[in-house]
C-alpha cells in the first residue's frame, strides 16, 4: 500500500523546515516525496517561479554579456572517468552536393551535465525520487509505452533559468595562507567544508536569495588543464575515481535544502568522492528533493568575468536537451550579465 501523501507544515519561503523532513514516516532519510504531488518530476526546480525568474532578470541582466559554461563534447575523447564511453563524431560529405552531415555518439555525462531523477537512487532503499523504482524506470507505462518517469525531459520544458550564483572557492581558497588550502588536490577525496564556502560568499560580497542555482568553481578544471595524456589516464583508470568536492554533513544538507533549485561544480562528482559517509548527497539530493546536479561545468570564463564586473551573480539560462527517459544532458548554458 503506498504511503498516504504528507500533511505539511510550510515554512520560510514555502517550503517544510529541514528538521520536518522525512515528510512521511518510513521514507528514507530527508527526503521531501509528496511535498509537491505523488507525480511530481521537477523537485526543487519547482522553486523557480515565474515571480522569482522575472525579477531574477530584471535584477542580474544589466550588460547582456552573455558567458558560456559547457565543456565540449568531445573534450575527454581520449579518456573519461567513471568509465564512461567517450565522445565519437562520424563526419561525412553527401556529394554529388556540397553538403555535410553527422553523427553524434556520446555518453551524456561524459561532458557538462545535469543529473536527471533516474541517475542516482538512495542505494539501501533501491529507490528513486517520489519512490520511483527500477523497475519503473525500465519498465512500460500504463499505455504500455517505454516509461518516461523522472527523465530529463521533463526539465526540457521550461529549462533551469533563474538567478545563479557563482562560488569562486579555488580563487578564494589560493588567497588563504592555511596549509590544508595550499595542499588542496583536486584529484584526491578532499571535503570541501561549508564553512569555507561562507567564508568565500562573505569575501565575495555575495548574498544568496531562495531559489538561487549554486555554482562551485573547486579548481578541478584548472587541474585538469594541466595533466598530461599518460597523467590522465592513470587518473582515469582509478576506480573509483578520486575528486575533491562538497563535504557530505547535514550542515551541508541544510544549507542546500534552504537555499537551492540546482547545485552544480566544475569536477565529475560534485560532492568528494568516494563518499565518506554511509550515504552521499548525490542519494538526497537526487533521489530525496528531486534538485539537479551539475557537473563538469566549465566555469573558468565565467570567474573571470565575474572577478572583472566585481559581483558574482548573475542569469542562468539553461535547455536540458529534449529526450524523453533521458538519465541526463549536456546543460546548453549561459550566464548572462
Amino acid at each position: 500500500m503506498a504511503n498516504p501523501e504528507p500533511k505539511v507544515k510550510l515554512g520560510e519561503n514555502g517550503i517544510p523546515t529541514f528538521d520536518d523532513l522525512p515528510l512521511r514516516k518510513g521514507d528514507p532519510m530527508h527526503a521531501a516525496w509528496g511535498l509537491y504531488g505523488p507525480n511530481d518530476q521537477l523537485g526543487t526546480l519547482n522553486r523557480l517561479t515565474d515571480e522569482r525568474v522575472v525579477a531574477a532578470a530584471r535584477a542580474e541582466i544589466q550588460t547582456g554579456a552573455r558567458v558560456s559554461m559547457n565543456w565540449p563534447l568531445n573534450a575527454q575523447v581520449n579518456g573519461t572517468f567513471f568509465n564512461r564511453r567517450p565522445f565519437h563524431q562520424e563526419l561525412y560529405c553527401k556529394p554529388p552536393r556540397t553538403v555535410n552531415d553527422d553523427i553524434w555518439t556520446f555518453n551524456s555525462q561524459g561532458s557538462s551535465q545535469w543529473d536527471s531523477l533516474r541517475h542516482f537512487g538512495y542505494q539501501k532503499e533501491k529507490l528513486f525520487y517520489n519512490g520511483v523504482t527500477m523497475e519503473d524506470i525500465h519498465g512500460v507505462d500504463e499505455k504500455g509505452q517505454k516509461n518516461t518517469v523522472n527523465g530529463i525531459q521533463a526539465w526540457a520544458e521550461q529549462g533551469i533559468v533563474g538567478r545563479g550564483v557563482l562560488v569562486d572557492y579555488h580563487s578564494w581558497r589560493q588567497r588563504q595562507t592555511d596549509p590544508r588550502h595550499k595542499t588542496f588536490d583536486p584529484f584526491t577525496t578532499t571535503p570541501i567544508p561549508l564553512s569555507d564556502l561562507l567564508a568565500c560568499l562573505l569575501s565575495q560580497g555575495t548574498t544568496l536569495q531562495f531559489g538561487d542555482i549554486l555554482l562551485i568553481r573547486s579548481g578541478w578544471m584548472q587541474s585538469y588543464a594541466t595533466k598530461s595524456p599518460s597523467e590522465l589516464a592513470t587518473l582515469q583508470a582509478v576506480l573509483p575515481p578520486h575528486f575533491a568536492g562538497l563535504e557530505q554533513s547535514e550542515e551541508m544538507l541544510r544549507w542546500v535544502w534552504a537555499n537551492f533549485s540546482a547545485v552544480a561544480g566544475d569536477q565529475p562528482s560534485l560532492e568528494c568522492w568516494p563518499t565518506q559517509q554511509a550515504w552521499s548527497l548525490h542519494e538526497v539530493l537526487l533521489a530525496g528533493w528531486g534538485c539537479p546536479i551539475g557537473e563538469l561545468f566549465h566555469l573558468e570564463k565565467l570567474a573571470d568575468k565575474c572577478a572583472a564586473e566585481g559581483r558574482w551573480s548573475f542569469f542562468v539560462a539553461s535547455e536540458p536537451c529534449c529526450v524523453d527517459g533521458g538519465v541526463a544532458s549536456p546543460p546548453n548554458i549561459l550566464a548572462i550579465f
